[in-house]
C-alpha cells in the first residue's frame, strides 16, 4: 500500500469519525493500524476507550495506545499515561503513568505537561519539577493551565512562595482567552486588592464575563456586588437574579443567600417555605451558616457571608 493510499484512507477514516460514523471509521482505521500506522492505532485506542463503533474495551484501548506510543505518538503516550493513572485496562501504576506523560510532555503536549507537574507535586513531592512542567504548559498559552498556575501562586502551594502579583498575572492571561474560572479568579483579585490595586469596577467587569458563561461562582459574586452596591448601583432585585442563577448549580453560598433573602424579604416577597428549602440544600452542601437560618437565627451578616 502506497503512502498516498495510507493518507487517503486515513483521511476518509478521520472524516467518518468527525461526523460520528464510527463503524465506517473503524473499518478504515483497522487495516491501517494493522500495518503499523501510529495515528490509526491511536484512533482505534480512542474508539475502544470510548466505545465508539465498537464495544468499550479498555484492555484493547491500552494495547492500541501502546503500539502507537511506542512509535512516539504524543497523544497516544498521554492517553496511555492516563490509563495507568486511573488503573483502567492496565494495573494502576503512577510511575508508569509519569513515564508516558513525560514522553508526551517532552514533545510539547500541553495537558501532559500539566498532569506530569501535578503528579510530581502530589505523588513525588518534587515541587521544583512540578513547577517546571506547570510553567511549560502555561507558557504554551493553555488557558486552563495558566489559571491553575495562578491558583498555585495565590495559595502558595506546590512549593512556591505565595505571590499575589504573579497569581493575578497568570489569571489575566487565562481570562483574556475567555477562561471563565480565570475571569472569576481575576475578579476576586481585584475585589480583594490582591496583586492588583483594589478596583470594584474591574472586579465587576471580570465577574460579568465569567457569569455570562454560566460560571456559578461568578454569578454568585456578581449577585453580591449588586446587593452591596460595589462597582455597580445597588440593586437587590438584580443581585437576587444572579444569585438565583448560581443556586441552580447548587452553589452553597448562593443557596444560603437565597434562603436568607426570602427569609428577610430583601428584594423579594418573603417566603418561609422557599427560604427553608434553600437553607436545607445549602446545609446539605456544607454551608455552615445555613443551619442557623433553619432555626431562625438571622444574626448572620447578610451582605458579607
Amino acid at each position: 500500500m502506497s503512502a498516498q493510499i495510507y493518507a487517503d484512507d486515513f483521511k476518509d477514516g478521520n472524516d467518518a469519525y468527525e461526523i460520528g460514523d464510527f463503524k465506517t471509521a473503524y473499518k478504515l482505521f483497522l487495516p491501517l493500524a494493522d500495518r503499523g500506522l501510529a495515528h490509526a492505532q491511536f484512533q482505534l485506542g480512542v474508539m475502544f476507550e470510548n466505545g465508539q463503533g465498537v464495544a468499550q474495551d479498555y484492555l484493547q484501548a491500552s494495547q492500541w495506545y501502546r503500539l502507537s506510543a511506542d512509535q512516539g505518538d504524543a497523544s497516544a503516550q498521554y492517553n496511555l499515561g492516563g490509563l495507568y493513572r486511573q488503573g483502567v485496562g492496565v494495573a494502576k501504576n503512577h510511575l508508569e503513568a509519569m513515564k508516558w506523560y513525560k514522553l508526551s510532555a517532552e514533545q510539547g503536549h500541553v495537558i501532559a505537561q500539566y498532569n506530569l507537574g501535578m503528579m510530581y507535586e502530589i505523588f513525588i513531592h518534587d515541587y521544583e519539577k512540578a513547577l517546571k512542567w506547570y510553567r511549560k504548559g502555561a507558557d504554551q498559552g493553555h488557558a486552563e493551565v495558566q489559571n491553575n498556575l495562578g491558583f498555585i501562586y495565590q495559595q502558595g502551594i506546590a512549593g512556591v512562595v505565595r505571590d499575589y502579583k504573579k497569581a493575578a498575572e497568570w489569571y489575566l492571561r487565562a481570562a483574556k482567552k475567555g477562561h471563565a474560572t480565570g475571569q472569576h479568579n481575576l475578579g476576586g483579585m481585584y475585589y480583594n486588592g490582591q496583586g492588583v490595586a483594589q478596583d470594584f469596577d474591574e472586579a465587576v467587569k471580570w465577574y460579568q464575563l465569567a457569569a455570562d458563561q454560566d460560571n456559578p461562582d461568578a454569578q454568585f459574586a456578581l449577585g453580591l456586588m449588586y446587593l452591596k452596591g460595589h462597582g455597580v448601583l445597588q440593586d437587590h432585585e438584580e443581585g437576587i437574579e444572579w444569585i438565583e442563577l448560581a443556586s441552580e448549580h447548587d452553589h452553597p453560598g448562593a443557596l444560603y443567600h437565597l434562603g436568607l433573602a426570602y427569609d428577610l424579604g430583601d428584594g423579594v416577597e418573603p417566603d418561609d417555605e422557599y427560604s427553608n428549602y434553600n437553607y436545607e440544600i445549602a446545609a446539605e452542601y456544607g454551608h455552615l451558616g445555613a443551619r442557623f437560618g433553619m432555626i431562625g437565627d438571622r444574626s448572620q451578616n447578610y451582605r458579607g457571608n
